[in-house]
């Protein structure tokens, strides 16, 4: 039985962020009075140590307890690999190979290293020279200093500091999808990239300078150049998540793995050259009337056939389908959990199995939504809605979605102009980052003849009304679209990206199910609102779709059911029209 990680007992209490007087951290101190010590080579060392060294097949990794590392666990796994958690200080000083999949806040993480005694270990290790690859957050850590709620420690091994990204001239943050590097000659680990795009997530990034120049191994273009990867002798730490990279991500590890390994098969080479926009998968899963779960698809949300028996749609397996679409080319597969298990969502144990069965095999980002909020059980014990997005994420997820939470978050928050900081959106965000939290908005199409008709944000539609309206608004609703709420979807965007959200799935209940194309009104109107990504929803019916959605709004990524479900439209068929019409896409 696997030994659980030092960090698995954590509650996400312990991991609020600490106060700014951490901006002088032990690790900080500790690096600078030992710096004398640091023994790292060249980056030609590496293969010579690294095989030395790793001779057996158990790969050390540093899991804290936050966010998905789930992941990195089962691409150790399929590369070959035990793995052996990471216990006690003494554990890090005695592996052969550490992975530190940094996951969630940087000051989190820094007080969770600290209080566990792990930051010296962890220097001495790194300064040692001993292979160790961090995996995003594992990247940041080796800084100086992040002004991520802070300024804030770090451990001080390379020079510089993490910063946020700069949105001021429209750039959206954080930073989600695929994009290309810039490599370095002889950064030994990504040699089997071939320009071809890997998976980023993240809202803050470290800048290349004269200082840090030795340790960069790559760089990439968002808003400006970043360091994306940093490599010297046998120290690796990479930004993107090549657990999340699909196949070009699994020859990173490989590389850092087994150094000496060859692949039989060379990488097709690719063209990546910027950011991608996504094509992403979406499975509606609940439990039909036998119990079974069931990949089903609604028409403007009614999931149950027009027949006698009035059975549920059933479409699919889930752990199925989400496989067929990751060899597809799906960019994400976001979940939408509709089943009936609304009043106790940690009894959910089918839907928790859904992920942990599906990110064996499934090496690309995983989105879950559908329940995730604070309750309180049969027995009067509360559960909060952290509680709830913990377990998601240590099942799997690398995102969740909140929905009809985050309306009244949002309605709570314009009224009173204050943030509790209690909302299940504040408090995941806080912990795990706003990168981890997607807002998921069902709003419904309201013509109206002027904007002064309403107190919402309205917008000249394309097509106008049944009475000839020229305008509408976009009332919110909750409960799977059967409540509506006096809120616009304009109004809620903007509200819930300052509470903390890091992307909205932008839905539309008049364009659902019914194949004549996105809601391009409602897309560009919330897109061209908000700083955040945003995903376009409800309504594609062809490859077409797509590339209107793309060409006339800023949505960074369009979401299709149906059509890939009843194999309409192969998610192959989308990307090489939208390259033809000149959109870059991952291939």
């Amino acid at each position: 039985m696997e030994a659980a990680p030092f960090g698995s007992a954590f509650t996400p209490k312990s991991l609020s962020p600490p106060s700014s007087s951490s901006a002088t951290s032990q690790s900080l101190l500790y690096f600078r009075s030992n710096k004398a010590r640091l023994k790292l080579k060249s980056p030609g060392a590496f293969s010579v140590r690294a095989a030395s060294r790793g001779g057996d097949s158990v790969v050390t990794l540093l899991d804290y307890g936050a966010g998905n590392v789930r992941s990195v666990r089962n691409a150790i796994r399929r590369l070959g690999f035990d793995i052996k958690d990471v216990q006690t200080p003494e554990d890090i000083l005695g592996a052969n190979r550490l992975i530190f999949p940094g996951v969630g806040a940087f000051a989190s993480a820094m007080e969770v290293l600290n209080k566990k005694g792990m930051t010296e270990a962890l220097c001495t290790y790194i300064m040692d020279d001993r292979p160790f690859l961090g995996i995003c957050l594992g990247l940041q850590l080796l800084f100086e200093s992040s002004e991520e709620n802070g300024p804030v420690g770090g451990l001080g091994i390379i020079p510089g500091v993490v910063g946020r990204f700069d949105a001021s001239g429209g750039l959206t943050v954080p930073h989600i999808g695929w994009n290309a590097l810039k490599v370095r000659e002889g950064s030994e680990i990504l040699d089997d990239i071939g320009n071809r795009h890997v998976y980023f997530v993240h809202s803050y990034r470290a800048i290349p300078s004269n200082d840090n120049v030795d340790w960069v191994s790559s760089t990439c273009n968002y808003g400006d150049n970043f360091i994306a990867s940093v490599g010297k002798g046998n120290v690796h730490a990479v930004q993107f998540h090549p657990e999340k990279s699909g196949d070009v991500g699994l020859t990173v590890l490989r590389r850092f793995l087994s150094p000496k390994s060859h692949i039989t098969k060379k990488p097709t080479e690719g063209n990546a050259s910027k950011l991608a926009k996504r094509v992403i998968a979406c499975l509606d899963v609940r439990a039909n009337d036998k119990g079974d779960l069931i990949v089903t698809k609604g028409d403007q949300y009614d999931v149950r056939e027009h027949t006698e028996e009035n059975e549920v749609r059933n479409l699919g397996k889930p752990v199925d389908l989400a496989g067929q679409y990751y060899k597809d080319g799906a960019d994400e597969v976001s979940f939408l959990n509709i089943t009936g298990f609304r009043d106790f969502p940690l009894g959910d144990l089918p839907m928790l199995q859904v992920l942990r069965y599906t990110s064996e095999n499934v090496f690309v980002p995983l989105t879950v939504g559908g329940g995730i909020r604070d309750f309180t059980d049969a027995n009067g014990r509360y559960y909060s809605s952290l509680e709830v997005a913990s377990e998601y994420f240590r099942s799997g997820a690398d995102k969740i979605s909140i929905g009809s939470d985050a309306v009244y978050a949002a309605e709570d928050y314009l009224r009173t102009g204050v943030k509790s900081g209690k909302s299940s959106l504040e408090q995941i965000s806080r912990v795990y980052g706003n990168q981890a939290v997607v807002v998921s908005i069902d709003p419904r199409r309201m013509y109206i003849n002027s904007p002064e008709d309403v107190e919402f944000r309205s917008t000249r539609v394309t097509n106008p009304g049944p009475n000839g309206e020229e305008y509408a608004w976009y009332q919110c609703t909750v409960n799977g679209g059967r409540e509506g709420r006096p809120i616009g979807a304009y109004e809620l965007a903007k509200a819930v990206e300052e509470l903390g959200a890091g992307e909205i799935l932008l839905n539309c209940i008049d364009c659902d199910g019914q194949g004549k194309g996105f809601d391009i009104d409602l897309v560009k109107l919330v897109s061209d609102a908000v700083s955040i990504p945003v995903i376009a929803s409800s309504g594609a019916g062809t490859v077409e779709h797509f590339s209107e959605v793309f060409e006339k709004t800023n949505a960074s990524a369009a979401l299709a059911a149906g059509i890939f479900h009843r194999k309409e439209v192969p998610i192959h068929s989308v990307k090489e029209h939208l390259l033809k019409e000149g959109i870059e896409v991952r291939i």
